[in-house]
């Protein structure tokens, strides 16, 4: 027994400096020197005061901002501990219901908009927490918020984008608009 008992105390020891001190070093390092902002939690700074994670969307209820996507995160929206989504199917009625407040909320502060709302702006997305909107959901808020800026559409459509972000590596995902980003970049422009 003490011939095996050796062997696997010392496979022991060395795998557990190998996985659990070495390897984690290691993706340490590498993720400080090749992808420091990442490695951090892309966190905007301002100032120097950190504001918040762009990769953590934010709740923007004033009309003069883009709104984003909504959050299914209880007990408040955009709760990062409470990540989770709201699990109901297209056919729910508390789906449905959600939905026609969401449209009848943006409609009414915009009731000249006739142009049919983009989805992400009336459903949660799967984590609840999701920082981006699609180009479509900006385009739809713009007249909007121009009129209460007092500023010219086509500059808040050109500021738009300039803050999209193009499909990763040109082929995963979908163009998106970081609303926390954007929104920045508009009380500065203004």
């Amino acid at each position: 027994m003490a011939q095996q008992l050796k062997p696997a105390l010392i496979m022991l020891l060395f795998f557990t400096c190998l996985t659990g001190i070495a390897y984690p070093l290691l993706v340490t390092f590498g993720a400080q020197m090749l992808f420091p902002n990442q490695a951090n939690g892309s966190l905007i700074i301002n100032e120097k005061q950190m504001i918040c994670s762009e990769l953590i969307g934010q709740p923007f209820t004033r009309p003069d901002f883009f709104w984003g996507r909504p959050s299914a995160t209880s007990p408040n929206p955009y709760n990062a501990g409470a990540s989770s989504s709201s699990n109901l199917g297209p056919g729910n009625p508390s789906l449905v219901e959600a939905v026609k407040v969401r449209i009848a909320a943006l409609q009414a502060n915009d009731p000249e908009n006739k142009a049919p709302v983009p989805i992400d702006l009336v459903t949660a997305s799967a984590s609840g927490l999701d920082p981006h909107i699609s180009p479509a959901a900006a385009e739809y808020q713009i007249n909007r918020i121009a009129k209460l800026r007092k500023m010219n559409p086509e500059k808040l459509r050109e500021l738009v984008q300039s803050h999209t972000e193009g499909r990763q590596w040109g082929l995963l995902g979908e163009p998106r608009v970081n609303v926390l980003s954007l929104n920045l970049a508009l009380d500065t422009a203004h």
